[in-house]
């Protein structure tokens, strides 16, 4: 059985998930994707599956080999890392002020589910998990946003992130230190301050 629940969309849910295991270091740098595997994993037909891998391959995620199929590419220099970390810090600002003004009870008790379970993944070491929700937390932010193609941007720059990812929960000095971050984020936002809530984003972005 698939560990993703499909929606109307399921190459896009296919992406999602794939895209969150190259991220989290579940599917290895050079991991061959392949299709007829893939759709038996997620119950579909390989059109799905096809179009997923497309998606990732535009973000940069997966490549194509000669004679080898698709491929998890591999992470970008620490380099090229320094460059889109500024980048990745604009582009959730310039999301966050397009909706500060807008939030509502709906996205805080979002958060308060995520700050939970990261809590419970600081305390159990699950740095796996712990990756993920810092993930969501912030594609949060960006898919609340209302500009057009924001969202895509935000993801090719994620995955030139991935090292970076890797290196920063394998194993923090202090698990809970990342909770407490999101926590101060979200108590932030709720003070109606946009400009603090700006600088405590982008701080957590580093």
């Amino acid at each position: 059985m698939s560990q993703v629940e499909l929606t109307s969309n399921p190459s896009a849910s296919i992406a999602d998930q794939l895209r969150m295991e190259i991220i989290t270091g579940r599917i290895e740098e050079g991991a061959a994707l392949r299709e007829v595997s893939l759709a038996e994993r997620f119950e579909v037909s390989r059109a799905p599956i096809r179009e997923a891998l497309k998606q990732l391959a535009h973000e940069g995620m997966v490549e194509s080999k000669p004679n080898c199929g698709m491929r998890v590419a591999p992470s970008s220099s620490k380099s090229m890392q320094e460059l889109v970390i500024p980048l990745r810090q604009t582009v959730e600002s310039f999301a966050l002020r397009s909706i500060f003004d807008d939030l509502n009870d709906d996205d805080f008790a979002e958060w308060e589910v995520l700050l939970t379970e990261m809590k419970a993944a600081c305390e159990n070491q699950n740095f796996l998990q712990l990756t993920e929700l810092d993930i969501k937390f912030h594609q949060s932010i960006v898919a609340r946003s209302p500009e057009q193609g924001l969202m895509t941007i935000w993801l090719t720059l994620v995955s030139r992130l991935r090292r970076h990812f890797l290196e920063g929960f394998q194993k923090p000095n202090d698990p809970m230190k990342v909770y407490y971050e999101h926590l101060a984020i979200v108590s932030m936002f709720r003070s109606g301050k946009l400009e603090p809530s700006i600088q405590a984003l982008i701080s957590n972005i580093d």
